[in-house]
């Protein structure tokens, strides 16, 4: 067996960030009032990550990377008639690929139809002055309801693909994306991890904080 380190500090961080802020948008958009200022804040912060983790599975470790996740349909399809045990997975498996790629475009969508809704009563997205009452309009309707439902579906199909893999009898799955290694039965390629990778990672994330700053300049 070998212990190798597949997810990166930089994955880690984005994936507990993003599900963090998730939840805080999801109880912030329900409570409104004055939490819809956190709302709006939550919003800027998923953006930031989402455009961190776009850029960041180009030059990210191993794993990380899109060129690591297995898209191919009879990939899934295989994946899901293998027995447990009978094969463990370094990275992504192949529903988990496409999991990330489904979440990653409708957390862009809603955040993005966040920056141009308005609520009619006290609070409208950034970009709205930028865009024809017809798009905000839709954009509104989409945010309130379709989106948001949406969203929530795909988490409860995270967690029930977890308990899924678990009861399955594959090895966990959480504890990777804790400490970020996995014990498996033969040799992969182990994902970078050290210092210098995490400045990179900072400087991205800086960039892509700056990005959203820029947008919302634009917008005002």
């Amino acid at each position: 067996m070998f212990t190798v380190r597949i997810w990166d500090l930089p994955t880690r961080f984005f994936h507990w960030a993003l599900a963090a802020c998730v939840v805080g948008l999801f109880i912030t958009g329900n409570v409104g009032g004055n939490a819809m200022v956190w709302h709006f804040r939550l919003g800027y912060a998923v953006l930031t990550l989402v455009l961190f983790r776009l850029a960041w599975g180009f030059v990210g470790g191993h794993w990380s990377r899109w060129s690591s996740l297995s898209l191919h349909p009879r990939h899934a399809l295989a994946y899901l008639q293998t027995r447990a045990n009978e094969r463990t997975e370094a990275g992504h498996n192949p529903l988990g690929s496409w999991s990330i790629l489904a979440m990653l475009f409708f957390v862009l969508f809603q955040v993005s139809t966040g920056l141009i809704s308005d609520d009619e009563i006290a609070n409208s997205g950034p970009l709205t002055a930028l865009v024809s009452g017809s798009w905000v309009s839709w954009a509104s309707a989409w945010h309130k309801h379709w989106g948001k439902l949406i969203i929530l579906a795909l988490v409860v199909l995270h967690l029930l693909a977890l308990l899924w893999h678990r009861f399955k009898k594959h090895p966990p799955l959480v504890p990777a994306m804790l400490h970020g290694d996995k014990t498996l039965p033969q040799p992969v390629p182990a994902s970078r991890d050290h210092w210098p990778h995490r400045l990179v990672a900072l400087l991205i994330l800086g960039l892509s904080a700056l990005s959203v700053y820029g947008l919302l300049l634009w917008g005002t």
